[in-house]
């Protein structure tokens, strides 16, 4: 009889070594170079330079032994995952190189990829509620994001308080003390504090560091604030050194930046993440293998793209400003609140490349202006190597009823617009030519 093979105490093996070298003679390595080949050994694909796409659902274990130890980490009978590769629902090759580069960026101990924003954004909310308990989050929200809270999980006896986004850390200690009260009374908790900075689509800033020294000081700690940090992620703003927990993305703006796919993610500590990974795993949702793999490509060039677009944002909103049929910009760069200020000197790298530009008269007048643009594309989204110009109240904050929309400054002159790479002189007279029609 051949002799029986016993793997038990053998290594797991990984697609890639661990740890990752990220320094060389004491220097750390910056993110841009590290998004070429971090968390990847070309050894272990055949010698192909970039990662092939791996198209399985199923991964073979290398011992019963391994699958055991996988699947306890995939039920939560251990903390952290799995120590493998099990089955594409959990986890995959693309997709755990791309979360490893991800939380690169942010200073994050984990990440975690989903099929798209919302559904990151979904998964990280169900995970952390139960009945009774409230969500505070900071107005505006995406309206997707918000009916989410005050439609979806409401329904399952879920509620939430909220506040401007500009608030001071009294009256964010105001709220979550109501807060707190009103879930004590339904038997419940604060779940979770969820911002948006800056919010979409006004580009107010919310003052992180006072909502975590307001958490710390109302909240159990084990109350996590979660981020949504697309307009200026990953490069100019990183909210996990300023006191949030969890930074959340649409993958599909910035990050992906070509107008080309649909993703999310979620970053933190792994404390952070595992709960949200064990619903990931029953649920589904994980961002698929292709859409990965690009992803991967789009990382290796965010940080030039951003930087471009940034760049063109200025030039623009510098044409912008002084323009007779503008009314007002809501552009990072140009802020005149001092409370905002403030917030924009302690937790922004720049201004980014996504503004409101707010036109003089009303929707006939914003839709004269939409409807002439020739190089800059009318469409929703944001983050692409296009410019792209859209109307919030008619358009993507259109379910959010009016007297919230006048409340959280969403007018019906509002136009969203995110600049592109293109030549900035060649937007600019774009946007002159379009502006002559209002």
């Amino acid at each position: 009889m051949p002799e029986a093979i016993d793997a038990t105490d053998k290594p797991t093996p990984r697609r890639k070594p661990k740890p990752e070298k990220t320094t060389i003679g004491g220097r750390t390595l910056k993110p841009s170079t590290l998004m070429m080949g971090y968390g990847y050994d070309p050894l272990l694909s055949e010698g192909s330079l970039k990662p092939p796409i791996f198209l399985t659902s199923t991964f073979a274990f290398e011992s019963a032994a391994a699958g055991k130890r996988h699947f306890e980490g995939i039920t939560g009978k251990r903390a952290g995952g799995a120590e493998g590769l099990v089955y594409s629902r959990f986890n995959g090759p693309n997709q755990e190189i791309l979360e490893d580069r991800l939380g690169i960026w942010d200073g994050a101990e984990d990440a975690l990829t989903f099929s798209s924003g919302m559904t990151a954004i979904c998964i990280l909310m169900l995970a952390y509620v139960a009945q009774g308990d409230v969500i505070v989050h900071s107005g505006p929200l995406y309206a997707a994001s918000e009916g989410f809270v005050a439609k979806v999980l409401s329904k399952f006896g879920v509620t939430y308080v909220d506040f401007p986004a500009g608030a001071t850390r009294e009256e964010i200690d105001t709220v979550l003390e109501r807060a707190r009260d009103h879930a004590a009374r339904q038997g419940g908790k604060v779940a979770m504090v969820y911002l948006e900075s800056p919010a979409n689509p006004t580009n107010a800033l919310v003052d992180v560091e006072a909502v975590r020294d307001a958490r710390d000081a109302v909240l159990d700690p084990s109350c996590p604030i979660a981020i949504d940090n697309t307009f200026l992620g990953p490069l100019w703003q990183h909210p996990l050194k300023h006191g949030a927990d969890i930074v959340v993305y649409s993958l599909t703006k910035y990050v992906g930046g070509h107008s080309d796919l649909v993703a999310g993610s979620i970053a933190g500590a792994r404390r952070w993440m595992d709960p949200v990974r064990a619903l990931r795993n029953t649920m589904g949702g994980i961002v698929d293998p292709n859409t990965a793999w690009m992803l991967l490509r789009s990382l290796e060039t965010v940080e030039l793209r951003m930087q471009r677009a940034g760049e063109n944002a200025a030039k623009v909103c510098a044409f912008l400003r002084d323009h007779p049929k503008v009314e007002g910009l809501g552009y990072l760069g140009f802020i005149t609140d001092p409370r905002q200020q403030d917030i924009y000197r302690r937790h922004c790298k720049g201004a980014g490349s996504t503004f409101s530009l707010f036109i003089r008269g009303g929707e006939a007048e914003a839709f004269r202006f939409l409807d002439n643009l020739t190089i800059a594309k009318l469409a929703v989204s944001l983050g692409g190597t296009e410019t792209l110009a859209s109307l919030p109240a008619a358009m993507t904050h259109l379910s959010v009823p009016d007297e919230r929309k006048k409340a959280l400054g969403i007018t019906d002159n509002l136009v969203r617009i995110s600049i592109g790479i293109e030549d900035p002189d060649d937007l600019i007279a774009d946007f002159e030519q379009a502006l002559a029609y209002v």
